[in-house]
């Protein structure tokens, strides 16, 4: 724990005066909501100037920081213009509401799945902000994850329907087999909107080419305390995996994916010994240092694992490349061509890298199946459907668009 502390002093000493010159001042008091910690600190930049507020809102909730900044500016409500306080106010309890009816719905959920006989493990969501920052209203998050043993999302998904969710994916029994081998989720809408509940299996899709231990998190889970009942989640040493990997998918494109991984870091009891052995027989050093390089670049905190992989120049190159766009907020995603090139960099084993593109290349989706309706006596054409559909799209320019 000493050590981590070092660490972190280290971080912060290293990049405390460096983000007034590299970001905007918006982005400048996103990343001192994150990193300031207390009273004190809040009113440290409470009174920051040359903001604009509106534009600060809006960054706030597209890296999901609503609450951590509503929390800081009410220390000192009066540096705010009063029209964008309420806003924030408004933005605020709005989340916290939807994070209340959430966490509801998770207990509502969890006992009627577990009724049927299946174990669950709900993660992120009301869960990671129980275990975090001990109120399930201080981060922001819109669905629930649940994961489940391959062999029980017939049953888990009987079981949300009889709660009145619905998926829009609609398989045959081919091609369910087939998604179960492939794909790693179905999602559910009910009346807390779309995709409100994920039902997992696993954490990426098979393509990715990162082979989670699914029956190792049921077997390592912990139990802690939610809504008056005991839940079981990941243990620490895995779910800093699982977000650092959750956030590789998504880019890095939300400050609070890193927010939740320092607090993780430094909160929890972790063996860091068995996360950097993880990580390697995984191949997800590099995904790990990118992590690192982002969290010290932007909140000026340094994790007690990337040692190791600190000194990575693709980590670094991949990391300065994606900057601009985390700090400038953008709202869409990267071409499907750039992203997985990125995920390909991304890897340190050429066999990773191999792996996931053949994957990619070969394994037919939803979309596939969709597009060409084949006899199922010809299924495992489909995977020249795919090969066509993806050399189509390139062919066209639709795979950089």
């Amino acid at each position: 724990m000493h050590h981590a502390a070092v660490l972190e002093s280290v971080g912060r000493i290293a990049t405390q005066h460096r983000h007034s010159s590299l970001f905007s001042a918006e982005f400048d008091f996103l990343t001192r909501c994150c990193s300031s910690r207390g009273s004190a600190g809040r009113r440290e930049f409470a009174g920051a100037t040359d903001i604009d507020w509106e534009r600060l809102i809006r960054l706030a909730d597209h890296h999901g920081l609503i609450p951590r900044v509503h929390e800081a500016v009410s220390a000192a409500p009066d540096a705010m213009p009063s029209h964008c306080f309420e806003e924030l106010r408004r933005h605020s309890l709005d989340k916290a509401r939807r994070a209340l009816s959430l966490t509801s719905e998770l207990v509502r959920i969890v006992e009627h799945v577990e009724s049927c006989g299946v174990e669950v493990l709900p993660y992120k969501g009301p869960i990671l902000a129980q275990s975090l920052y001990g109120n399930v209203t201080l981060r922001q998050y819109g669905d629930l994850d649940l994961l489940v043993r391959v062999r029980d999302v017939a049953r888990a998904k009987a079981a949300l329907v009889e709660l009145g969710y619905k998926t829009k994916l609609e398989l045959s029994p081919q091609q369910e087999r087939a998604y179960l081998q492939s794909g790693y989720e179905y999602t559910f809408d009910s009346a807390y909107g779309r995709n409100a509940v994920e039902l997992q299996w696993r954490i990426l899709p098979r393509f990715y080419a990162i082979s989670f231990d699914v029956e190792g998190f049921f077997r390592r889970a912990v139990s802690m305390d939610l809504g008056g009942r005991k839940f079981r989640s990941l243990c620490p040493e895995d779910l800093f995996l699982v977000l650092c990997v959750h956030a590789a998918k998504h880019a890095w494109a939300q400050v609070s994916w890193l927010c939740d991984i320092v607090e993780l870091a430094y909160s929890q009891s972790i063996d860091w010994d068995l996360v950097e052995a993880n990580a390697s027989q995984l191949g997800i050093e590099r995904i790990v240092a990118i992590t690192g390089w982002l969290a010290r670049e932007l909140l000026g905190r340094t994790l007690p694992v990337e040692g190791k992989w600190r000194d990575d120049p693709d980590a670094r190159s991949i990391a300065r490349a994606i900057l601009p766009t985390i700090v400038e907020g953008e709202h869409c995603d990267p071409a499907p061509a750039s992203h997985f090139a990125m995920m390909i960099r991304a890897r340190g084993r050429w066999r990773d890298r191999a792996q996931l593109l053949s994957r990619l290349a070969f394994t037919p989706t939803a979309g596939d199946w969709s597009a060409m309706r084949l006899p199922a006596a010809l299924f495992p054409l489909y995977r020249v459907v795919r090969l066509a559909r993806l050399a189509h799209k390139l062919f066209q320019g639709k795979l950089f668009c």
